[in-house]
């Protein structure tokens, strides 16, 4: 038999199998593991029907894996005539498309269009009734039946305790609080609310089973309709994370949550934390700038945690604490709080600014620090003289002795008459250069300075992977995720203003005349 020739594209800078035709669903079982995107993803927190995912769960263990994508390719293959139909993602079918007679049968009874769609089949679901078993009465008003349940563990003990002593093995102490009842009406009264409860768990599951065996009939119906919709979504998320890569479209990868607008931008590249322990190992490989937030809409209740791709910008205003908002794809908004931030490059032009940042923020450091010290000094020799005028007998201070500070003050002198000497050398040299050879001497002095933050923000704009990020979320990625700098432009959308003139201001007539004299 010969084999199956795939067709290849570059998707986000690495070679992935395309997915285009329904004989590609069809030989999907054929396609070497080594070449699928994805090898494992959880079941839930994505964007695509959990329901759906469920469906393809074919273990239920809540990871979805390439064995249980190709029964599932194998199932539609089989249960649709005309696989294509997969390409539309709809969930409505043609009924002549439907290859499996018993599944077409139930479609033409809640069909009169010849097509049947997933809210007929729900809304026909949702309308079967059964005669349902009865559930039997209380014995006792429930207040009663749970005052007896709190108790029953403790009445029971001193029950035991008490046949316990009648046969001297136990002594029951005398402030042991005695039940309420009889032994006697205790144990008539747990037996009638244990027949009871175990007549109404009866009942109760008799009326379960008979509902689900009733709804029964339209299940199949309803899977292929869910799956109909969204396998084809599932492939492009996980054969090649198509959905990623492709902005242009409106639709968005399986693992992306959401916007969080934070100082004046919009990062579309949101995904939910699902494990912050395994994201304290695994994100920082990412080589991307990550800011980790908590979500909470208030009105809901809701809450998640999410983690942030940076790709744009300065980051001179994101501080852990910082208050921003988040919308998830249904649009609810969330406050959100930055409490974790990994720093690495987000472009060349923000680390050719990194050293002098560093180096200012060093100043800042030491003047705060100088100052703090010197308050401090103050501060205790003031208090100092405040203690030694209250107390006539105490030690004083000897007096500031000029001679034993003469060689500091001499060493001072020195050293400012070397950095004069030093400064003056270098303006006298620098003189003997043109504008133009002045202009290339600044320039060689920002490339020391600036240049080897400027190499190492290129290298490692050049590897950021989204992969890590993903294996931190429970997924089985099985290749790169490159996130190059052009695309990366596209993940976060930094706010453009219109150019504003500023207005002339006008002077009254006796600022003019004043300007005139």
């Amino acid at each position: 038999m010969a084999k199956y020739k795939w067709t290849y594209a570059n998707v986000g800078g690495v070679t992935r199998v395309r997915i285009q035709s329904a004989e590609d669903i069809r030989h999907l079982g054929e396609l070497d593991k080594k070449k699928w995107t994805v090898l494992s993803c959880p079941t839930t927190g994505l964007e695509i029907s959990s329901d759906s995912l469920s469906l393809m769960d074919l273990d239920g263990d809540g990871k979805l894996r390439v064995k249980e994508v190709i029964a599932t390719a194998d199932y539609l293959c089989g249960a649709l005539k005309d696989p294509e139909t997969l390409f539309e993602q709809s969930d409505s079918i043609a009924i002549d498309n439907i290859a499996d007679e018993s599944i077409k049968a139930v479609a033409e009874k809640l069909a009169s269009d010849g097509k049947i769609n997933l809210a007929a089949v729900q809304a026909a679901i949702d309308a079967v009734t059964i005669e349902e078993k009865p559930i039997p009465a209380a014995p006792l008003e429930a207040d009663v039946i749970a005052a007896y349940k709190a108790k029953q563990a403790e009445y029971a003990a001193y029950y035991e305790q008490e046949k316990l002593q009648k046969l001297g093995l136990a002594v029951i102490a005398e402030d042991t609080p005695k039940p309420g009842m009889k032994e006697a009406d205790f144990l008539k009264m747990g037996k009638q609310i244990a027949d009871y409860e175990a007549a109404k768990a009866a009942a109760e599951t008799a009326n379960a089973d008979a509902l689900a065996a009733a709804k029964a009939e339209y299940m199949p119906l309803r899977k292929l309709l869910l799956l109909h919709r969204d396998f084809y979504r599932l492939l492009r998320n996980f054969v090649t994370l198509e959905d990623f890569y492709d902005r242009d479209s409106s639709t968005i990868a399986s693992f992306e949550a959401g916007t969080l607008i934070i100082d004046q931008r919009a990062c579309k590249l949101c995904m939910r934390v699902n494990d912050p322990a395994k994201h304290d190992s695994q994100a920082p490989l990412s080589g991307m700038y990550l800011v980790y937030c908590n979500c909470v809409n208030q009105k809901s209740g809701k809450s998640m945690a999410i983690v942030a791709a940076m790709t744009q910008g300065e980051v001179n205003n994101l501080s852990i604490g910082k208050n921003a908002v988040f919308y998830d794809n249904d649009g609810l908004d969330y406050d959100a709080t930055v409490t974790k931030i990994i720093d690495n490059p987000i472009s060349i032009r923000q680390a050719f600014w990194t050293p002098y940042r560093k180096f200012s923020k060093w100043i800042e450091e030491k003047i705060n620090k100088s100052a703090a010290e010197k308050d401090a000094k103050a501060f205790g020799d003031l208090t100092a003289k405040a203690d030694a005028a209250a107390d006539p007998n105490a030690e004083k201070k000897p007096a500031f002795d000029i001679a034993k500070f003469a060689g500091i003050f001499a060493a001072i002198g020195m050293a400012l008459g070397m950095i004069g000497t030093a400064l003056a050398a270098a303006a006298k040299g620098m003189s003997d250069f043109t504008w133009w050879q002045l202009l290339i001497v600044f320039a060689c002095i920002l490339l020391v300075i600036s240049g080897p933050s400027m190499i190492m923000a290129w290298l490692k704009l050049r590897r950021r992977n989204l992969a890590p990020v993903l294996n931190a979320n429970g997924w089985a990625i099985n290749a790169d995720a490159i996130i190059s700098v052009p695309f990366g432009k596209t993940l976060t959308e930094q706010v453009k203003f219109p150019v504003v003139k500023m207005p002339k201001v006008k002077k009254n007539r006796k600022a003019k005349n004043e300007e005139e004299d």
